[in-house]
């Protein structure tokens, strides 16, 4: 038997099984989720391959062959591939640990910690929103073919919860289960009773350092004992804020996002931004047969980068760019290079301040493209978690703004 054939053999093998598992439980239109391997597709797999010739296969040609695997499967979704070798075993586990690597060296959205890494260097991850006005949902997907209507790769959900005197946006991994107390949920963002400030909270502390601001949704949560070493709790790591427009709905916002997080230094050659390699135990107990989406990391070996210990003029800050007065369409333009096709004040472009300048590298965008459905455009040094948060804040109403 050719190398080829045992791959595809293999391959197959684990793409029919995984593919029960995923449709069998969650249905139609949830097939192509990482986070939704559950226990019992995991059991299918390994007694399966149990009882197959992949159980004694030594570890050298293993190795091999999840290589290769790993290589072919670049897109979802046959990426999914990936995640079933990753849920088999302890030792496949630990060797996908090896040859997955993060999302800025790869390029790769793979496992659920990917939406916590800092996109690509110079290269814009093309996402797109969907909008649920009745529901008050937002689901952000990874738009992997621009000619396709599929929904794409589901990455994260949003929930709106509107309070007297705020307005919450729960962040899940879980498109069917957004709640500050589920296992699902990874952060939120929260705005004042203006809609002119927001602040987005990390479920997990984003660097070593990082300081939990106590409220009653970190009681909630605290009830599921994270870990014992880092409090489960709201991490703020980043700050937004709309200035009063004189021209109301007119005229273009004009917003600012300190990033507490990340320093300014992350987009300069060799700059570094706090990356997130492994979610804290008990972030995933609805998967007790993943141990590798529970690594038993400590603080320090689930961060790649040292805490961020500056004054905020030293924080990166993202201002939007300043959009030019078009006279024959009689609107405000930005060019979104084809990415954005309605005129709304919700669109925006988002780049670096840098002493009184503005780099012209677009490092977030978002804009409107259908009634309900909107871009989202981001690149290194922010997350897909952080972009969604920023971009959900341009939902938001604004009082004082328009």
């Amino acid at each position: 038997m050719s190398f080829k054939s045992i791959l595809q053999d293999m391959k197959g093998e684990l793409g029919s099984i995984s593919r029960k598992g995923f449709e069998g439980r969650f249905g139609y239109g949830m097939r192509s989720r990482s986070h939704r391997v559950v226990e019992d597709s995991s059991a299918m797999v390994v007694d399966a391959l149990r009882q197959s010739c992949w159980a004694n296969m030594p570890p050298e040609l293993l190795r091999d062959v999840l290589m290769r695997i790993e290589e072919s499967d670049c897109t979802w979704p046959p990426r999914k591939n990936v995640v079933a070798c990753a849920g088999v075993c302890r030792s496949w586990r630990e060797i996908m640990k090896e040859i997955v690597k993060n999302l800025e060296v790869s390029g790769k959205l793979t496992f659920p910690i990917s939406v916590k890494q800092p996109g690509l260097r110079n290269t814009l991850i093309q996402c797109f929103i969907k909008r649920n006005r009745g529901t008050q949902t937002y689901h952000l997907y990874l738009n992997y073919n621009q000619a396709s209507n599929d929904d794409g790769k589901f990455l994260l959900a949003a929930r709106r919860c509107r309070r007297p005197t705020y307005t919450d946006y729960i962040i899940s991994l879980n498109a069917s289960d957004v709640s500050k107390g589920s296992s699902n949920y990874i952060g939120k963002l929260r705005s004042n009773f203006l809609g002119t400030k927001f602040t987005i909270y990390d479920a997990q502390p984003p660097n070593a350092e990082a300081k939990v601001t106590k409220s009653r949704s970190t009681r909630i949560v605290g009830m599921r004992q994270i870990s014992p070493r880092v409090p489960a709790g709201n991490y703020p790591v980043a700050h937004i804020s709309y200035e009063l427009n004189v021209l109301g709905s007119r005229g273009p916002r004009r917003m600012q996002c300190i990033m507490d997080s990340i320093p300014v230094s992350s987009i300069k050659p060799g700059g570094v931004a706090p990356t997130q390699t492994a979610f804290l135990p008990g972030n995933f107990e609805s998967f007790p047969s993943l141990p590798f989406f529970r690594s038993k990391s400590t603080r320090s070996d689930s961060f790649r980068s040292g805490p961020l210990s500056t004054p905020k003029d030293e924080m990166l800050v993202l201002k939007n760019k300043t959009p030019r007065w078009h006279d024959q369409l009689q609107c405000w333009c930005l060019n979104f290079n084809g990415r954005v096709t309605v005129a709304s004040v919700k669109n925006f472009q988002l780049v670096a301040s840098l002493e009184n300048e503005q780099d012209e590298n677009v490092i977030l965008q978002f804009g409107k493209v259908g009634k309900d459905i909107f871009t989202m455009d981001y690149q290194y040094p922010i997350s897909a978690f952080q972009a969604f948060a920023i971009c959900l804040s341009s939902f938001d109403t604004k009082i004082a703004c328009e």
